[in-house]
This record gives C-alpha cells, sequence and structure tokens, in this order.
C-alpha cells in the first residue's frame, strides 16, 4: 500500500486501521499486472466484480491500482461495448483468457458505476474524458437489449442470441449504472437522451411491475437490489426491507443468499448493510458488518465467501475480492467518504425521464 488507510474506513468494532489496511492489501495481492482483480488466485474474473474490487480500492486512496483496473477493461471491450462474463487467472490457461465467452448485461454496464466513483474519488478530469468512449459504448450495448416494459434483458448467450427474460437483481444494477453514465454525461456535456428514457422505464418496472422480470424470490438479492440499486428510496425502501427481514436475515451472522439454505453469505451482508445505509438505517447496517467479522474475516483480513451456520462451516473454501470489496464500500458509506455518498446515496444521480407506466 502507498497511503495511510483514510478514516472513513474505520469503524468500531468493524475496522480499526491495522484491519482496514489488511482488507486493502488482500485485494492488492489478489491484482495481476495487468490491472486484472480475479476473485482469488486461481480462479477467474468478471466485470461487475473486478469493478467492486476497483471501486474498494478507491476508498483507500489506491487510486492508481484502480485506474489499472478501468484501464484492463478499457484493453478487453469487446466492439459491441460489451466483455465476456469470466476471464481466467492462473487456471492453466493464458492469463485472461475468455473461459465464458456468454455477455451479462448487469456486469457489462457496471463499468459507469465504477468510472463515476473513480472521478468522484480523484476528480481526474484526463481520465475521464479518456474512458468515457468505453462507457459509453458499454450503456449503447445495454440500452440496446430493452425489452418491452423497460427491463432489460440479462444475458446475450455465445451463440450471440440475446434472452428475452430480466432478472430483478441484475436489471437494479442497471439502474443504477444508467444513472451514474448520466451523471457522467452531464459533466461532460455529452446529453444521452436514450439512456435517460431506457433508465425511466426501467426505474418504473422495477418499482411497480415484478410480473416482469424473473422469479427469483428465494435470493436475498432480489430482496434489497431494488433499494441498493436507487429505485426505492423512503417509505417503499423501507417497507420492502421489513417485510423480508426475518426471512433472509439471521440475528448474529448475516445474511442468507437462499432464504430455504442455513448459508450467510459475506458479499451479501455487506451490499444489505449499503442498502440499509442509504434509507437511513445506519445501526442496523453496523450491526450487519459487526455480525459478519465473527466468522468470515480471515487473519490476513480477507473474507470468507459464505458461512454454514448449522455445520459450523466455512463454505465455500474461497475468499474473495468482492466480498472485501463490498465490506469496504460499505463501510466507507458509513463512514462519510464523499464519492462513495454520492454514488450510493443516489440523491444527486440524475433519475431519467420520469415514466407513469409503459407497454
Amino acid at each position: 500500500m502507498t497511503a495511510a488507510v483514510p478514516e472513513v474506513l474505520l469503524l468500531d468494532g468493524v475496522l480499526d486501521a491495522e484491519q482496514a489496511a489488511g482488507t486493502v492489501r488482500s485485494i492488492l495481492a489478489e491484482q495481476q499486472r495487468d490491472g486484472a482483480i480475479p476473485w482469488f488466485t486461481g480462479h477467474h474474473l468478471d466485470p461487475w466484480d473486478h469493478t467492486e474490487a476497483a471501486m474498494a480500492l478507491d476508498t483507500a486512496g489506491e487510486h492508481a491500482a484502480a485506474e489499472a483496473a478501468y484501464r484492463w477493461l478499457a484493453d478487453r471491450q469487446n466492439a459491441d461495448g460489451s466483455w465476456y462474463a469470466a476471464y481466467g487467472y492462473g487456471h492453466g490457461g493464458p492469463d485472461g483468457e475468455v473461459v465464458n465467452a456468454a455477455k451479462e448485461t448487469n456486469f457489462c454496464a457496471y463499468v459507469a458505476v465504477g468510472v463515476w466513483h473513480h472521478h468522484l474519488s480523484t476528480g481526474d478530469d484526463a481520465f475521464l474524458e479518456w474512458i468515457w468512449p468505453v462507457v459509453r459504448r458499454a450503456l449503447d450495448f445495454i440500452v440496446g437489449l430493452r425489452l418491452p416494459g423497460g427491463p432489460i434483458a440479462w444475458r446475450v448467450a455465445e451463440n450471440g442470441a440475446a434472452t428475452d427474460e430480466a432478472l430483478l437483481t441484475g436489471s437494479s444494477s442497471i439502474l443504477h449504472a444508467l444513472r451514474c453514465g448520466l451523471a457522467i454525461a452531464d459533466y461532460l456535456e455529452e446529453p444521452q437522451p436514450d439512456w435517460e428514457l431506457a433508465a425511466g422505464r426501467l426505474r418504473h418496472a422495477i418499482a411497480h411491475h415484478p410480473e416482469r422480470f424473473l422469479d427469483k424470490d428465494r435470493f436475498s438479492m432480489d430482496w434489497y437490489y431494488p433499494v441498493l440499486g436507487t429505485a426505492l428510496r423512503g417509505p417503499a425502501a423501507l417497507e420492502r426491507i421489513e417485510r423480508e427481514w426475518d426471512r433472509f436475515v439471521v440475528p448474529g451472522l448475516g445474511v442468507r443468499c437462499v432464504s430455504d439454505r442455513p448459508w450467510v453469505t459475506g458479499g451479501e451482508s455487506a451490499e444489505l448493510a449499503l442498502a440499509l445505509w442509504a434509507v437511513g438505517e445506519s445501526d442496523r447496517a453496523v450491526d450487519i458488518l459487526r455480525w459478519i467479522q465473527k466468522h468470515l474475516r480471515h487473519a490476513d483480513g480477507s473474507y470468507w465467501t459464505g458461512y454454514v451456520f448449522e455445520d459450523d462451516a466455512i463454505w465455500p473454501e474461497e475468499r474473495t475480492t468482492w466480498t472485501a470489496g463490498a465490506l469496504l464500500l460499505a463501510v466507507a458509506a458509513l463512514g462519510g467518504d464523499p464519492a462513495t455518498v454520492a454514488v450510493f446515496g443516489g440523491d444527486d444521480l440524475p433519475t431519467g425521464l420520469v415514466v407513469q407506466d409503459c407497454c
């Protein structure tokens, strides 16, 4: 690490200075020479989790490492604005080899969230102008996959065929990306009316038409992502959180990944904490982050992916950069980091066109 850990990453009962530094080091240790941030040594990279880890590095002041991650994305972008679903690192083949040639739309969109967060963290106008065409191509690719009624097709198969189905979690993340993309467009004075229309219709579909998405009700992400992705705020967001709290939250342990499995996961727990913070429930957010320190934090500062509480067992036996990244972003928001507050609070992000209803 090249800089002291910022105070925004210090949270009583969650991270002290030494612990925060260890978590940041755990991400840096996995970053490859070309800027890639795989899940962990010997595993693959996907563009969404790569970006999440890069954002966490910016919260720690590791701006050069974060920029390297975004340059990796720029170097690997396909001509149509997309990225593939997975690239192998340390898996026996060449580093960076495509190991899953499908294209998942929320993976491709998330670059806009990361780039806007990076710019707010650094104020680097030159880098923003340089990477703007990458963001523009990515979101144009996404907008081109709109479905009737506002959702975004969740996947383009290896043969190039796009599905006619949408995922609530993925579309919520895409909404967040469109809003961050519109913030970049506004800053650079590059209007994007198609994105505005897409964001408005997508937000309306998420908030009012759950039937337009595949039913993945068992998964906690479908519960909190409409809040995390900024589609819901105020009473509607709080009502959604309260409605399923007892089904997904295990007091003292964290958040289930799936409602009917005795498995709590660090990524979902940290993301729920970030969603709670965004709607004014900071005390509950801190509680959840404190819980997962007991059974998911490794001595080196990295985080296990999950814990099966009925068996008192870590599973799977992997420590993922994106879990550590989500934890750092949640702590940074609670600590008042301006870039993280602006991106995940969403108050100042463009809303897109307001849609009352659409076909």
